[in-house]
């Protein structure tokens, strides 16, 4: 049975549009301004976002997995959409561990995508991530997930500019006795990283480092770096970039240099991984 296309409307949220493509079980991407949502049978199989770590980052930069063996399985199974069942059947990594770290990039980037549900741009019928599959999630749940974080952060510290904006670190409340891993994240702190760049540079979800940065805020060591005005006669500020996400198949072509789902379990598992 072939499936009708939905009608995109402007004024329609992304979570609304996923809730109808989840019930008329579509297969395909769902774009919008802040990443990428590929379904299944109506189910969630990968997200991606622009401002998480992708799940090559967290592997290869936590030790889980030589770069070289990620890459080698994106040249030899990218194209046929087969990534994961690469990793594993050429004994890269262990399955368990491809799941665990394919869930936690899932829900990681999907806070991003709908942390303000903003209307989807396009929808692409039988469009698959070349990771492959790996593991399902109900639309339902992932929706879920999404609110239970926003709503977990607002209570830390309201305000969400610290997800977006380049950090600075606060002159004058003193910083000892942090926590491990909250300290760790305030020695990333610069003037410059955003909060993606340090859970990238520490082989952290953006997710718990948002969790970090917003402790932070709360207790007055960070802050969102106020953009500068240009007056009449001064140069404007050279704008960075934006980051894109392509629905196309194939990784990004580039080497790169939370709480949990909600099982007591992949969140041992999880802690116990990024140990490594």
């Amino acid at each position: 049975m072939t499936m009708s296309t939905p009608t995109l409307r402007t004024d329609e949220p992304a979570s609304a549009l996923l809730g109808t493509l989840a019930a008329q079980g579509a297969t395909g991407a769902l774009s919008t301004q802040t990443g990428i949502v590929y379904l299944a049978a109506g189910h969630v199989v990968h997200v991606e976002s622009a401002v998480t770590p992708d799940l090559g980052d967290l592997l290869t930069h936590s030790g889980a997995l030589a770069p070289d063996g990620w890459w080698e399985a994106i040249d030899q199974a990218g194209r046929r959409c087969s990534v994961g069942r690469q990793l594993v059947d050429s004994g890269h990594l262990a399955a368990g561990a491809l799941e665990l770290c394919h869930l936690g990039a899932l829900f990681d980037a999907a806070y991003f995508v709908l942390a303000h549900d903003g209307p989807a741009l396009r929808f692409r019928p039988g469009a698959a991530h070349w990771l492959g599959a790996v593991r399902s999630v109900p639309v339902d749940t992932v929706l879920r997930e999404s609110r239970r974080r926003r709503e977990l952060l607002h209570r830390i510290w309201p305000e969400s500019a610290v997800d977006r904006a380049p950090l600075a670190r606060v002159p004058g409340p003193d910083a000892t006795d942090l926590p491990a891993r909250r300290g760790r994240t305030l020695a990333q702190v610069d003037g410059v990283r955003t909060a993606a760049q340090i859970a990238t540079a520490l082989a952290c979800r953006t997710f718990h480092t948002l969790v970090e940065l917003r402790r932070l805020a709360a207790a007055g060591l960070v802050a969102p770096v106020a953009p500068l005005i240009a007056g009449p006669s001064s140069a404007p500020a050279p704008a960075s970039a934006p980051a894109t996400v392509s629905a196309e198949p194939g990784p990004a072509p580039r080497p790169l240099a939370s709480d949990e789902p909600e099982t007591a379990l992949l969140r041992r598992l999880l802690h116990a991984l990024e140990a490594l």
